[in-house]
């Protein structure tokens, strides 16, 4: 596990004759924002059923970063505009980004089973773009922040999926490094933080069981959903208290029990918010894990 602890935070800090810098705030995350894509590619009809692609300069070919936004699976707290400044800070990186908008819960065909079928639609439509732009997609890693960690997370391991379920998809891009910021992916394990962070009944993201589908997880949980050959780098603040460290440390731990490769990284002295900002003092550790991933 990666860490900065605290007292030596601080002392960088001192050192440099600065104060250790504030948390984010949420609306220091809804203030977020960067430049607009390179072009914009609906995968379905409806006008939250969209991915953007940002491609660095130069030939290429390269990496690519799946960006997926939090927000508690709702349209109240943003969406694809606050990971824009994450795609700004990637390009130049020469890391492309494709930046995924899609139906939550409070929106016609969102929750279960349509935030996943857009998950799916969205990867479907990046592999057929990376015929046109110069995009490695053997170099892939997808991130995701907060709800969005819990759809990363969750599409490592659709290929566990069964053919029976409304998710499964036939050959999906396979996704196998996965940059969680602050992540919400245990479904079965945490749906007393879920309901008090994100104020979410668990059915909203599951579905409601039945006589076909009896086990809501079996699907759409990501804990449920291993071994799957990914490797996780679970990131999250320290002072993170919608999705805290205990949470990226218990799903590591899963991970690891089951046979995946799973770490954690503590970022000190940041919230849930300084996860997913490039203008953060958290965001070195931040690109670290997003280049970690991506290293051959």
């Amino acid at each position: 596990m990666l860490r900065l602890l605290p007292a030596a935070f601080a002392l960088v800090c001192a050192a440099a004759g600065a104060a250790p810098p504030k948390p984010m705030t949420l609306a220091d995350y809804m203030a977020l924002k960067g430049p607009v894509p390179n072009a914009t590619f609906a995968y379905g009809s409806a006008p939250s059923q969209y991915a953007e692609l940002y491609v660095p300069g130069g030939p290429g070919p390269f990496p690519v970063a799946v960006l997926v936004h939090g927000g508690c699976w709702t349209k109240e707290f943003g969406g694809v505009i606050q990971l824009r400044n994450l795609a700004a800070a990637l390009a130049e990186r020469g890391i492309a980004s494709w930046n995924v908008e899609y139906r939550r819960v409070d929106e016609a065909g969102g929750g279960y089973p349509g935030t996943y079928q857009d998950m799916n639609a969205a990867l479907a439509m990046l592999a057929q773009q990376a015929r046109r732009y110069p995009l490695d997609l053997n170099r892939l890693v997808a991130v995701g922040h907060s709800a969005g960690g819990q759809l990363v997370q969750w599409m490592a391991g659709r290929p566990r999926i069964p053919d029976t379920s409304p998710l499964y998809q036939p050959d999906p891009l396979p996704v196998k490094k996965v940059v969680s910021l602050g992540g919400l992916a245990d479904l079965r394990r945490e749906q007393a933080l879920i309901k008090s962070s994100c104020d979410r009944e668990i059915g909203q993201l599951t579905g409601a069981p039945s006589d076909k589908r009896p086990d809501v997880f079996a699907d759409t949980n990501a804990g449920d959903l291993l071994p799957n050959g990914s490797r996780t780098i679970l990131v999250t603040g320290e002072l993170d208290r919608i999705s805290p460290p205990r949470v990226a440390k218990d799903f590591a731990a899963r991970a690891r029990a089951a046979g995946d490769a799973a770490e954690v990284v503590i970022l000190p002295g940041a919230s849930h918010y300084d996860e997913v900002a490039a203008s953060s003092h958290s965001w070195p550790l931040v690109l670290r894990a997003i280049e970690s991933a991506l290293a051959r």
